[in-house]
């Protein structure tokens, strides 16, 4: 498969595309079938989440190396690079990013998806969803960026058309969990609307008819906290893998009847699953990584940052933990509610005073700091050492009750 990849017929490579989509769809279920009919020794090793989700990982990393050197260099071909940022101009080195390609997002998803296709059963509803949410935002992402930067719209995609794609999946979402949660297994019906509560024992939150709203809301929230956290070379990567640990944790655990028990938990028969997902989640990430930690030669884009936010909102919800999302995603929480803070004090004095005044030096926060003298690779360091903080008082809160 790896020759097609390299050859510059358009032709063969469509074909080697399919091919390969075609093996991946069926490796895992080839795999399940020759262990029930020959059982050979060793193949009944596929059965085990562990193992998958390391071959998750593994392969997302292999696919980032592979795939990443060729899209960055198409991407310079087609000149398809960052546009300058005005308001940030004298702030760092952010002058010397134009032209830096964009767009990085394809490597992404592409070493995500793909591996979960490969590892994970697609027929799992937690997996489908999970992915139908992933591929969605991201294709909204790819429009965006493909008017920013193709088209050479300013704002790119149009805000509200934004918003009608990131409710458009929060309904698909909200609807499949509320309307159909025999989908899930018998025992989902009675959990459909809770959500853990943090620090709490015994206690669930039922969300009742506001429950797709609800996760109208975390979709939207999460994918846009992302989209601002991404501002620095490997900011918004970095925390995103340091999150997808701590979830895979969470979704293997809440999967698992006896771990589910000990820790006082909801059991969700079958999210155990998406412990695959997240693992390829972190080997994405570590392989973007390589290419986007300071000094950048790739940005991930809208494609990258709003699919990678909606697949954090979309495991919280998936998993029953939407209250744990401003401790786990801590540090996109307060990327977000800088730019509230900002943009509302601004508005306000303005109203009052007649002049716009600022409590920051700039927003979203990471900015601020770079305001301040600090350089970036010294902003992303600390802003990793808070993420990772985060998801240890994350994963503290199972015992902490």
């Amino acid at each position: 498969m790896l020759p097609c990849l390299v050859k510059k017929s358009i032709r063969n490579k469509v074909y080697c595309f399919i091919a390969l989509i075609s093996t991946l769809l069926m490796l895992y279920y080839f795999a399940q079938y020759i262990q029930r009919t020959f059982a050979p020794p060793g193949f009944g090793v596929f059965q085990y989440i562990s193992f998958r989700a390391a071959a998750a990982a593994i392969t997302a990393l292999f696919i980032s190396f592979v795939i990443g050197p060729y899209i960055i260099r198409a991407l310079k071909r087609n000149q398809l690079g960052e546009q300058e940022k005005l308001e940030l101009a004298g702030t760092g080195n952010h002058a010397s990013k134009k032209g830096t390609p964009t767009m990085g997002g394809l490597i992404v998803l592409s070493a995500l998806l793909v591996p979960t296709l490969l590892w994970a059963n697609i027929l799992n509803p937690y997996v489908a969803l999970i992915m139908l949410v992933t591929a969605w935002l991201g294709g909204v992402g790819f429009l965006d960026d493909y008017l920013k930067v193709v088209k050479k719209y300013k704002k790119g995609l149009i805000g509200r058309y934004k918003i009608v794609g990131q409710v458009g999946i929060g309904l698909v979402l909200g609807c499949s969990i509320y309307f159909f949660p025999e989908w899930f297994g018998a025992g989902f019906v009675q959990l459909k609307t809770l959500t853990t509560i943090p620090f709490l024992k015994n206690t669930n939150f039922d969300f009742s008819i506001l429950y797709v709203p609800m996760v109208i809301f975390v979709l939207t929230a999460t994918s846009n906290a992302v989209n601002l956290t991404d501002g620095l070379d490997g900011l918004a990567i970095g925390t995103v893998g340091i999150s997808a640990l701590a979830l895979a944790l969470i979704c293997y655990v809440s999967g698992n009847a006896k771990f589910a028990n000990y820790l006082n938990i909801m059991h969700l028969r079958g999210s155990d699953e998406l412990t695959i997902f997240c693992a390829a989640l972190i080997g994405a990430a570590l392989g973007f990584l390589w290419f986007n930690a300071y000094p950048a030669q790739v940005f991930m884009g809208d494609t990258g940052s709003l699919a990678l936010g909606g697949a954090l909102g979309g495991l919280c919800i998936l998993v029953k933990k939407e209250l744990l999302l401003p401790i786990l995603g801590g540090v996109f929480f307060a990327e977000t509610v800088s730019v509230i803070i900002q943009v509302s004090y601004f508005r306000y004095t303005k109203r009052k005073y007649g002049e716009g005044r600022r409590i920051f030096k700039i927003a979203p926060l990471h900015h601020h700091f770079e305001k301040s003298g600090w350089h970036e690779s010294k902003i992303v360091s600390r802003f990793y050492i808070i993420a990772t903080l985060l998801a240890i008082i994350t994963m503290a809160t199972f015992k902490v009750r």
